[in-house]
């Protein structure tokens, strides 16, 4: 009895072990293998079984935080082509337009990931297909700093690339903080931030990506307060409340076209001279690919900007 006692746990774990040795090495494979899982923003938990080769990111925006996570864009849209923002192999594939990207041209671009927009409404039509089609897909929405970090940190967790998050997340919000503390003993300035279109000009409050920055900034948005400057642009809204800086970038394909109208509907008009702002040299045209397009890696100089201007240089 004793010596049978001594030997089961002998025989099992000799058991155990052939067992071990006639399992596949695709299923150790498949079983020691974690998943990559997150949430999107739309709410959704997405699972990758592996990090993405060949990804689909249609917004430029999204294109160029997935290539500063350390990963590689095989098809994006016209918009980005055009933009010139994000640095794209010879051999990427233009999937047409950014709201409808061609879903024949993406499959057959055989890619395995998708990373589309929230925003927009067409891609949840898009994303549907392609999950039909068995390529995963996630949606997300990046308007303020604090967006670009979270989505960053996602795209990195993917990427399996912590170092970029440190280099374009945490030191771009080291900078970014340092611009936010110059607020710190100055009186909050008002400003008016405009966008120039080639058919017009529009006041825009704090709820834009611009707006969100004058407001960490510590400034008064004169147009959070006038409705009426949001729906209808006033001269005379604009005199009264003279601000004490104003903004405006340009929207559309010619910014000589959006000046144009910047000129025709305010620049022109002697009232417009009067201004504090005007006056003061504190009316400033920002760069579009810093105040439209998302800065990205670049928040930090666009925060730097924005806080020369309104306190003076560092």
């Amino acid at each position: 009895m004793n010596f049978r006692r001594a030997a089961m746990p002998a025989l099992l774990l000799a058991l155990l072990l052939l067992l071990s040795a006639c399992a596949s090495p695709a299923a150790q494979t498949d079983a020691g293998e974690a998943a990559i899982s997150f949430a999107d923003d739309n709410g959704r938990s997405v699972s990758l079984a592996a990090a993405p080769a060949r990804v689909l990111a249609p917004q430029s925006s999204f294109a160029d935080m997935w290539v500063l996570a350390g990963g590689e864009v095989c098809a994006t849209s016209q918009e980005t082509f055009d933009e010139g923002v994000v640095s794209l192999a010879e051999d990427t594939v233009n999937v047409g337009s950014l709201k409808t990207p061609d879903l024949e041209t993406i499959l057959g671009a055989g890619v395995d990931f998708a990373i589309l927009s929230s925003n927009i409404a067409e891609h949840t039509d898009i994303g549907s297909a392609l999950e039909n089609a068995g390529v995963p897909c996630a949606y997300f929405n990046v308007e303020t700093f604090d967006d670009y970090l979270r989505v960053l940190k996602v795209f990195t967790g993917i990427t399996g690339r912590e170092d970029l998050y440190q280099q374009n997340g945490a030191d771009v919000q080291a900078r970014v903080e340092a611009a936010i503390a110059r607020k710190e003993g100055h009186e909050a300035p008002t400003v008016l931030f405009l966008r120039a279109y080639s058919t017009g000009v529009r006041a825009k409050g704090s709820d834009n990506m611009t707006g969100e920055m004058l407001k960490d900034l510590g400034c008064i948005n004169i147009a959070d307060s006038e409705d009426s400057l949001l729906e209808d642009l006033s001269l005379e809204v604009i005199l009264e409340q003279d601000p004490d800086f104003i903004f405006v970038t340009t929207m559309g394909a010619s910014e000589e076209a959006a000046m144009a109208s910047l000129d025709e509907l305010l620049l022109s008009n002697p009232a417009w001279a009067s201004l504090t702002a005007v006056q003061e040299g504190h009316f400033h045209l920002l760069p579009k690919d810093l105040f439209h397009l998302k800065p990205n890696a670049r928040w930090g100089e666009s925060y730097e900007i924005l806080a020369d201007y309104l306190y003076g240089e560092a």
